[in-house]
């Protein structure tokens, strides 16, 4: 199976990690490697995320979470995955 990152995803990966950066560069590594071995076991597990009950096909638009982080994700085919969103779980949630 194989993971793609939508751009928003890009652009979230990219403000958390500069925010938590600021802090501390060594919590900023932390945070990214969970967050890539969640993603990993996405491709062997793609189900393993809670379906969002609000989206128009809920079994297909998940919510992984990973430490303090929700990674809302879409399996797009039996091939195919794509990470639509990122966020710390402070935060307000994302839309798709």
């Amino acid at each position: 199976m194989k993971v793609r990152y939508s751009p928003k995803s890009v652009k979230d990966l990219q403000r958390l990690h500069g925010f938590v950066a600021e802090k501390s560069l060594l919590s900023a590594r932390k945070i990214a490697i969970e967050i890539q071995e969640g993603v990993e076991k996405l491709k062997s597990f793609p189900k393993i995320g809670l379906p969002v009950a609000k989206a128009p096909t809920p079994d297909l638009i998940r919510d992984l979470y990973v430490g303090n982080y929700t990674l809302r994700y879409q399996i797009s085919s039996l091939e195919l995955i794509h990470i639509l969103r990122i966020w710390h779980n402070k935060e307000i949630e994302k839309d798709l």
